[in-house]
């Protein structure tokens, strides 16, 4: 198995926003858990030419179509707050 193409930050960049691990976790958290039923393109947060990029590199299997995987799943959970007790 190859090793990713891009970075879960670089794909960050490529989106224009924030890379750095902190900025990715507080996007993260603050927009997931998505509704199964949502394509990742299709969630509210995205400016048109975002999501025009998730849907073009997840329906052409693009060198980026692996780390749009990895921020789908990472969006679908549900975010851990607070202590566990």
């Amino acid at each position: 198995m190859q090793a990713p193409i891009h970075s879960l930050a670089s794909l960050f960049k490529q989106l224009g926003l924030p890379a750095e691990p902190e900025d990715i976790e507080k996007f993260v958290t603050s927009h997931s858990p998505l509704k199964p039923s949502l394509k990742l393109a299709d969630a509210f947060f995205w400016t048109p030419s975002q999501a025009e990029f998730l849907r073009d590199e997840i329906l052409e299997d693009a060198d980026w179509a692996e780390v749009v995987d990895q921020l789908n799943l990472m969006l679908r959970k549900k975010p851990i707050t607070g202590k566990q007790n």
